[in-house]
């Protein structure tokens, strides 16, 4: 009778434990910027950056993304792992505007010195607008493009970060993973969009 009331409770404590990492899943997954107008292209999911230093020290930072782009105006906010708001880069034409969780406002003709300086290291904001769609902006030049079997852009480099796209759906890929070499640093990022519903 004992060894069952201590498997029954072994149970029930692992049961407890899952639900709870389930409901704190749900509650950390991005939500979509509100306020899009129609047509506006949308994507939302998780982000993980590794910066691995020359002397073998590594450092990542992780959490979610919601990415909103209208044509003239790109709306990037970004979440820590229990899904509250760190900071939201804002762009559009020859500006961009950072504003941090404390408030804090830093503005830049760069968004991917904003976005650096909101997570302490690159990433490139700039290119983004083009690679979740699967397609790349017209400079700088691009090399060592190639595609899958039908046609979608899978690797390239392109301001240099080094790029592979897969995992496509109708809206463009659902994994990007990114690579820079920097003097005494390699930076990986990666980004996986949540399926939708």
């Amino acid at each position: 009778m004992t060894a069952v009331l201590r498997n029954r409770r072994a149970f029930l404590r692992g049961l407890g434990t899952a639900l709870c990492a389930a409901a704190l899943a749900a509650c950390t997954t991005p939500r979509p910027i509100e306020g899009a107008a129609p047509g506006a292209f949308s994507r939302v999911g998780r982000f993980a950056i590794t910066v691995n230093e020359e002397g073998g020290k590594q450092s990542a930072v992780q959490g979610g993304f919601s990415w909103l782009d209208d044509g003239s105006r790109y709306v990037l906010d970004l979440t820590n792992p229990l899904g509250s708001t760190e900071a939201r880069v804002e762009g559009g034409p020859g500006a961009a505007t950072l504003t941090k969780a404390d408030g804090t406002r830093l503005s830049a003709d760069n968004p991917d010195a904003l976005a650096a300086e909101a997570l302490g290291s690159s990433m490139p904001v700039s290119g983004l607008r083009d690679w979740l769609r699967g397609r790349l902006p017209a400079s700088p030049q691009a090399s060592g493009v190639t595609r899958d079997d039908i046609g979608h852009l899978a690797a390239f480099e392109q301001g240099g970060w080094h790029a592979r796209l897969s995992r496509y759906d109708a809206q463009g890929p659902c994994l990007l993973v990114l690579e820079r070499q920097e003097p005494g640093r390699r930076i990986l990022v990666r980004l996986v969009v949540n399926q939708p519903s």
